[in-house]
């Protein structure tokens, strides 16, 4: 084969390489479905904690740069301090070394050992390839297919790696010319430039070092010591380009977390340099001169990290303030305070489950806001504050313009790879920060009817009133429900809202019969009774909106294709079951004219 066709079949094997790690690391974040986000934002309150998750949660997606881009996502969304960014961030630089000890795999070579013949990334390729490919085609479940995906991941990443092998030992199969090319490579700057630009073009430094790696078992042991230490510091430094992209658009924390994750690097590659060369000028190293095999490259990118790692423990502190410098506060400006926008990074669309979490909670937010601006609406009609009228216009335009940010979000997320549970909560996602933003509209009109009675200078009775603070005591607490049903998905809170809407529903009737009965003896003024009956028609729809949040999340999480809503509830009232009927009862009893007068 022609040197052309070599290196053409080098750089398919490369790709097929990188696509595995893709597919693999993509698989392992489905299958951890958000655990390993949950995990680094939890695990920051002590250094050895987060050092040792940042390296076991790198290891497991098999890439330090996956790791620090979630980690600045989690930043960003205030989810993480920066300093327990530092720990996470110094155990991704180790946990990415594992990647190098798998690719030592590659130089298995035949045995009589069945065991040692199982290992030989050809014959293991082959075995995970056809396992990996039966269980995505005749398997029904998500999790079953994402497990396929894995092996899958695996097969391809090994067989990448046995094409490059093949290709590049033809390259190199003359010592004495690898030798001269990699005598240029002794010179620090051109090593680390090297190292460098390799890790930017893949955005992998574990690629980089694999690549190095298959470089040096078919090269015969020569690529030494002196040529391959430069090219792997270059590949710490180089791994930093994507996370400190990735921070551009972010808050000043973020930026400060990518550029913890620079100046870790950069320093720690510096010191490593300076050592190592002081000591080869002056003493000299026995292996400076010998050759360097895919094993000792692997035990050395580990070697380093780990001994980086220990010396940096102590100055966290150092490298936090260091970055909190390098991006400063303006004079007079207030530390970057995050509200629930933040949540919805782009950074999360890699990993959908990721994002959905991250938007239920910004929906949670929203149920939030309508909640307090329903009871602040409600206490302007015992005393009238414009104070809090303006807290709640404020409030009333956070509602707007996160159901645009979570609208436009969810669009975004709806284009990616998502399976058929994560579609279901996009779109129950997209109808609930509708009913959410409609139930905020339902108390500014609240607050409208306040104004209009105090400018009228016009009352309600002490009866009236105490009538809708019984009302309103039963919209407020499904209010709740509905939120903290949109919080935790469980069917108990769930299943509790209907029974309280149709109790809502019986109160209102009851309070217009019994308004209308006032207005008629003549107890009530017309122009008040209007108020009072818009009154009651608001909070009739906001217990609506509060049984329609319920249904959307109940057809979610009972996997149902469409809920015919009316039917479903037509069916409930008329046999509903046991706990359906005992709720009821309780709901009637807590919110009684008769028993509460």
């Amino acid at each position: 084969m022609s040197i052309f066709f070599n290196i053409l079949v080098a750089i398919g094997g490369l790709a097929m390489f990188m696509y595995g790690m893709k597919t693999l690391s993509s698989g392992l974040e489905k299958s951890a479905g958000g655990l390993m986000e949950k995990i680094l934002a939890k695990v920051s309150g002590n250094i050895f904690t987060s050092i040792f998750f940042g390296a076991v949660v790198t290891a497991a997606v098999q890439s330090s740069t996956a790791t620090t881009v979630i980690v600045i996502g989690l930043v960003n969304a205030g989810l993480l301090k920066l300093r327990g960014a530092v720990g996470i961030i110094m155990g991704a630089n180790i946990g990415t070394t594992m990647t190098a000890h798998i690719l030592r795999l590659a130089s298995v070579g035949e045995s009589d050992s069945f065991l040692i013949n199982l290992v030989n990334p050809v014959n293991l390729s082959a075995i995970l390839a056809i396992a990996g490919m039966g269980i995505i085609m005749f398997s029904k479940k998500n999790k079953k297919k994402t497990v396929g995906e894995i092996l899958l991941g695996v097969a391809i990443l090994f067989t990448g790696i046995t094409t490059m092998k093949n290709s590049i030992g033809p390259l190199f199969k003359d010592p004495d010319t690898v030798q001269k090319i990699f005598s240029l490579l002794k010179n620090p700057a051109l090593g680390i430039l090297v190292g460098i630009v390799v890790t930017i073009c893949t955005q992998s430094s574990a690629a980089a070092v694999g690549i190095l790696q298959i470089i040096a078992s078919g090269s015969g042991g020569a690529v030494l010591f002196a040529s391959a230490f430069p090219i792997i510091m270059g590949t710490n430094i180089g791994t930093c380009a994507t996370p400190l992209l990735s921070s551009l658009k972010s808050s000043k924390n973020a930026k400060r977390a990518a550029l913890l994750h620079f100046y870790f690097n950069s320093i720690g590659t510096i010191l490593f340099l300076i050592v190592i060369y002081a000591v080869q000028f002056t003493v000299g190293w026995s292996f400076w001169n010998e050759g360097f095999d895919d094993g000792d490259i692997a035990n050395f990118h580990t070697l380093f990290n780990v001994i980086v790692t220990a010396i940096f423990i102590p100055f966290a502190g150092v490298l936090e303030k260091l970055a909190c410098i390098t991006v400063r506060d303006k004079p007079g400006e207030e530390e970057d305070v995050f509200s629930k926008e933040d949540l919805l990074d782009e950074r999360f669309l890699v990993t959908p489950n990721v994002a959905i979490a991250q938007t239920r909670e910004a929906v949670v937010q929203m149920g939030i806001y309508a909640r307090k601006n329903f009871e602040s609406a409600c206490m302007m009609f015992d005393k009238y504050d414009m104070r809090e009228i303006e807290k709640i216009n404020e409030r009333e335009e956070l509602l707007d313009r996160l159901e645009d940010r979570v609208g436009q979000y969810l669009i975004k997320l709806n284009d990616c790879k998502l399976n058929e549970d994560e579609g279901r909560m996009v779109t129950t996602l997209f109808h609930l920060i509708s009913e959410f933003e409609r139930i905020g509209d339902y108390s500014v009109n609240l607050c409208e009817t306040a104004n209009v009675l105090y400018e009228e200078e016009a009352h309600f009775s002490e009866r009236a009133n105490w009538e809708l603070s019984v009302v309103h005591g039963a919209i407020s607490e499904i209010i709740g429900l509905a939120i903290e049903a949109t919080k935790t998905m469980d069917m108990n809170v769930l299943t509790e809202i209907e029974p309280l809407e149709e109790v809502v529903d019986r109160l209102v009737e009851e309070l217009k019969a019994v308004h209308i009965d006032r207005s008629k003896n003549g107890q009530c003024p017309i122009e008040v009774g209007i108020h009072f009956l818009d009154i009651l028609t608001n909070v009739e729809r906001i217990s609506d909106h509060c049984s329609n949040i319920a249904i959307y999340l109940i057809s979610t999480k009972q996997q149902y294709e469409t809920l015919k809503k009316h039917e479903y509830l037509d069916e409930l009232h008329k046999h509903g079951p046991e706990t359906y009927e005992k709720k009821l009862k309780e709901y009637s009893a807590k919110y009684s004219l008769e028993t509460l007068a």
